[in-house]
Formats: structure tokens, sequence, C-alpha cells
């Protein structure tokens, strides 16, 4: 009971965070104000409007991507309602008319996977880790009460659509000039976690194991997370798209950042428990010393202890 309260206070400490990032000159704009940014090459990013639960919930809060190959289009993470979903789309039918072949999460997260359902006239492959389809099965319930508090009219139709393919290791996907090689993750931001790398422009679509600018969260495991984003080092990326924040080509150094704030985590967490200082007193102390280097670090960081320290209790 108390991981999955811990998991609902999670989310509900997700959807208040602030996205400060800007689109760049390559942004196009369509009627209903749902911008996308063209990275180049076939590639295009949609980066959600997040914006305080106070205000309301849009459903909106990641980055959703696109990528265009000769066969057909790849579309990785949908948003956050089938409304999210259906801009999504239309955005895609302004730059090519060529079929959505594949339908990729990047983990279960409500906010990544709700616009599935607006690509099902499509009948594209719904592609996740091996664990999503049970992932999603057993949140239902509760991401039902949440889309239906914070997303009112919008959570309507707003279904869970599961994975009709599935990767354990590995899977590539071809849009015919260009390839996608998906990778599962073991335990990390979530057990859940699949990266996609581009095969054309060697751009890297992290999922939530990157977040840039934003405080990194996690749902799953610390240490899982601080070696899978490490594995990323040795790939042979030249741009990356985050989960949250702007796509750069300066990803390794987002890479140490977020590498940085984890282990420097992990470290204050581990000294509270082992002097029995309480979860609550960690949360006001654990990783201080990055507050001024990331936006937003006040409840996510506390959020971050939340998860971690009962999980380290047993270490």
């Amino acid at each position: 009971m108390r991981i999955l309260m811990n998991i609902l206070s999670y989310w509900l400490s997700i959807l208040v965070l602030i996205s400060c990032s800007n689109l760049q000159a390559g942004a196009q704009t369509t009627k209903d104000g749902f911008a996308i940014e063209d990275l180049g090459n076939g590639i295009y990013v949609h980066h959600g409007v997040h914006m305080d639960i106070d205000t309301g919930y849009q459903g909106d809060i990641c980055n959703a991507s696109f990528v265009m190959g000769s066969k057909g289009v790849a579309v990785i993470d949908t948003g956050g309602s089938i409304k999210v979903g259906k801009q999504l789309r239309e955005a895609i039918r302004k730059v090519t008319p060529l079929p959505v072949l594949y339908v990729i999460n990047t983990h279960v997260h409500p906010d990544h996977i709700y616009g599935n359902a607006a690509f099902l006239d499509d009948k594209p492959e719904f592609v996740g880790h091996d664990k999503l389809s049970v992932a999603m099965e057993l949140r239902r319930e509760q991401y039902a009460k949440i889309n239906a508090k914070l997303l009112g009219e919008d959570a309507k139709g707003s279904e869970l659509v599961k994975p009709t393919m599935t990767v354990k290791t590995t899977l590539e996907l071809d849009l015919g000039d260009r390839k996608l090689v998906l990778t599962a993750h073991p335990n990390a931001h979530t057990n859940t976690d699949v990266s996609v790398l581009e095969s054309k422009t060697n751009t890297e679509f992290t999922g939530d194991l990157l977040f840039i600018e934003r405080t990194p969260v996690l749902e799953g495991d610390i240490k899982g997370m601080i070696a899978e984003v490490e594995k990323f080092k040795s790939q042979p990326i030249k741009q990356v798209v985050p989960g949250h924040g702007p796509a750069t080509k300066n990803w390794l150094q987002a890479v140490e950042n977020e590498q940085r704030y984890l282990n420097t985590l992990l470290t204050d967490i581990r000294a509270s428990i082992k002097k029995g200082e309480s979860m609550e007193s960690t949360m006001n102390t654990a990783a201080a010393g990055e507050k001024d280097k990331w936006l937003l670090f006040d409840i996510a960081n506390r959020r971050n202890v939340n998860i971690i320290y009962p999980a380290l209790e047993w270490e």
C-alpha cells in the first residue's frame, strides 16, 4: 500500500511541474496552438505546455515526437489524453501523408500514453516494454481516477491502448531509409523504460531516463537509473530528445548533470539513514547543494526522497 501511495503521490507531484523550455526557431504552430519543433532530417518534437495543477492540468506535459521515413512514420509518446493525441496526429498530417506505422511508448506514466487512442484508426503497431501491458493494467483504476479529477471532459475517450509489439531486450523497426533501435531497460525511472536510437541522425529518444533543465524524478530504482543513463555514453549519439526538456546536441553534459544530481541524492539519503534521521528531515537536506542547478527543485527533490528513502532503508 505504501508503494502504491508513493506512486500516486509521485504522479500528483509530476503534474505540478512547469517546464521553462522554449521552442526553438524551427517551431511550427497549428491553429489550436499545438507547436512542433522541426529538428531537421524528418524528426519533429512537441514540447508539452506544463501547467501548475492549480491552473488546470491539460494532459500535455511531456515531449511527444515523430520520425518520418520513406515508408511511414513512427510516433514516440503521445501525450496524456486523446485530445493531445489528436493534436499530435493533426500535426503529423500537416507534415506528411505517409502512414503511421508505429506508436512507441517510452514507459507507463500517463502523460506519455493516453494519446495512443487517437491513432487507433491508423492501425499501427503499438510498441512498448515487455512489462508495459501488465503495468498499464495494474494502474488502470488509479490513472482513470487521476484523469477524471484533473482532465475533466478531456479524460473521456482517453483509454489505455496496450502494446501489440513488445521489447524484451532490443527491437529494430524499419521506416524505409532509416531504422529505429529500441532498447528495453531494467528498473530505472520505472520498470517499463524503453529508449529509441534513430539510425539516420543518431538521435536518441531517452524517455524519462533523462531530464534536461528540470529536476530528474523517478519512481523506480535510483541505482538502476544512474546505471542505465551511463550506458548512453557508449552509444553513437549525436543529439538527444529527453522525456522532458529541450532537445540538445550537448547531450553528454546533460547526462553528466543528471548523474551528478542522482549520485548526490543517493549519497545524502544513505548518510541520513545511517545517522538515523527521519525521511521528513532528509527531504529538507538531501542534495541541497543541487538546488540552484535545477528548475522546480523543491517539490521534485522532496518527492524523490519520498520514493527513494524507504527503498534504501532495506539495503
